[in-house]
């Protein structure tokens, strides 16, 4: 764990967990720990309770998993805690440790111990464009590929692939009046990252090639939107209203910018639309008046 931690230790509960017949009838205390990696920077500029993780929730889902299907092992015990604390949006890695002090171990002894540790790992969309030249001159195709390459190569963000690029019209409010066209990509991977931290990058990387955010829909070197994050087909995507992060973005099934690339990168990807959640392949239709094209890619 290298980021902001938060520790809730000696939760205690009374479960039914053990390999032998009394362990199930007679029960037993059960004593857990927990350590996050949650970026804490947010919560301590905002003194906002929604910027970190509610450790008292996270010590009531403790007592829910000690209290609840009896197990054979400790080591799943600690698995099912860990899932739940990974399921919350802002934890990015865990450490449980499940105590079981008063284990039929056969010998004096003072306590033994479970730990477990985990990281998030979640499948990610990042959508690319540019219209504006590079600080250094480069065309925004060549800003994208340089894009793509920082990607490939953010802490925390693995198995990244790029789609083809592709050239668009600017789409938007009265900003877009007299702007270039846009070259856009999508791309996808997975990340260890919550997805408030995840942003954070992007803006970084943004910053990093030349991004000024004066105008609204107005024209840019570089552009990184978090598409989506986690795996709607499942159920396990985030869904956030919260204004400095919407997900999945509010507006990503309209625009062809976005669909044309996914659905050529992944055929088989879904966007939640609303409480539904379609084929990404299926929103494209309804967004053909406006105009996609493959970049013919050079050198």
């Amino acid at each position: 764990m290298r980021g902001d931690l938060i520790r809730l230790t000696g939760v205690r509960a009374r479960g039914h967990h053990g390999v032998f017949a009394h362990e199930r009838r007679d029960g037993q205390d059960f004593v857990v720990d927990v350590t996050m990696e949650v970026d804490l920077a947010p919560a301590g500029a905002s003194d906002e309770l929604s910027r970190t993780v509610d450790y008292g929730a996270v010590a009531a889902d403790v007592v829910a998993v000690v209290q609840g299907e009896p197990r054979d092992l400790v080591e799943t015990v600690a698995e099912e805690i860990a899932a739940r604390v990974l399921a919350r949006p802002l934890v990015e890695s865990v450490e449980v440790t499940v105590h079981k002090p008063q284990a039929p171990v056969g010998v004096p002894f003072h306590d033994v111990a479970v730990v477990v540790r985990r990281r998030t790992d979640v499948p990610v969309v990042i959508a690319l464009g540019a219209n504006l030249p590079g600080p250094d001159g480069a065309e925004p195709a060549q800003t994208v590929r340089h894009a793509a390459q920082r990607l490939r190569r953010l802490r925390g963000l693995r198995g990244v692939r790029v789609s083809r690029s592709f050239r668009t019209a600017p789409v938007g409010g009265e900003a877009v009046a007299g702007q270039p066209d846009y070259v856009n990509a999508v791309a996808v991977g997975r990340t260890s990252l919550a997805p408030a931290s995840l942003l954070a990058a992007l803006h970084r990387v943004e910053d990093d090639l030349g991004r000024t955010r004066d105008v609204r829909w107005g024209a840019r070197t570089l552009d990184l939107d978090l598409v989506q994050y986690g795996d709607p087909a499942t159920g396990a995507d985030v869904r956030s209203h919260d204004p400095e992060i919407t997900l999945p973005h509010p507006r990503a099934h309209e625009r062809a910018f976005v669909l044309v690339p996914w659905a050529d990168l992944d055929p088989g990807a879904s966007l939640r639309v609303g409480e539904g959640v379609v084929l990404v392949r299926d929103l494209i239709p309804a967004a053909a008046e406006q105009p996609v094209a493959p970049v013919e890619e050079t050198g």
